[in-house]
């Protein structure tokens, strides 16, 4: 699912077994703001049957229903079971944070990633540029062709090198 920050609008993908039915506290990698997330019904359509449903025979059924329960379950039941899911959704919090947490080991690695291959292809361009204005460059700097031609050969003898690898 795609979330997008409150305060800064910036949108992120995130799966959906990250977030529970309840909701959780959410932070924005882009401007460290931290908001609660819940997940909200989409499809808010109106559903239509084909066939009429009497609705007292499903309230009168829900309430027998609930009237058993009540009755088979004592107070002390009640409780442990209300200690077991907390101690349940504590549980999945903690697993949360550490998926979160791993996404964001990656995302640090993707980034260096990212920035080491805008820096070669940085690289290259200056030494395309630098290929291209050869001749002005050398008019103005009349020192600086030295220091190109030996460039040149240099990385010729790079690209040779590299095909007697390959």
């Amino acid at each position: 699912m795609i979330i997008t920050c409150p305060n800064c609008n910036k949108q992120f993908k995130i799966d959906n077994s990250l977030i529970p039915d309840e909701g959780r506290d959410l932070q924005c990698g882009s401007c460290n703001h931290i908001w609660f997330y819940n997940i909200q019904e989409k499809n808010n359509k109106v559903l239509e049957l084909k066939q009429e449903i009497i609705s007292e025979d499903i309230e009168s059924k829900a309430e027998n229903k609930e009237d058993k329960i009540k009755e088979k379950k004592q107070p002390e039941e009640i409780t442990k079971t209300d200690i077991n899911n907390k101690k349940e959704k504590n549980l999945e919090k903690q697993k949360n944070t550490t998926t979160l947490k791993k996404i964001e080991k990656e995302n640090k690695g993707s980034k260096f990633f990212s920035y080491l291959i805008v820096f070669i292809i940085s690289i290259v361009a200056l030494i395309i540029l630098l290929d291209t204005l050869k001749t002005p460059l050398i008019n103005v700097f009349p020192g600086l062709e030295i220091l190109l031609f030996n460039l040149f050969e240099t990385l010729q003898d790079i690209k040779l090198f590299i095909i007697d690898l390959i």
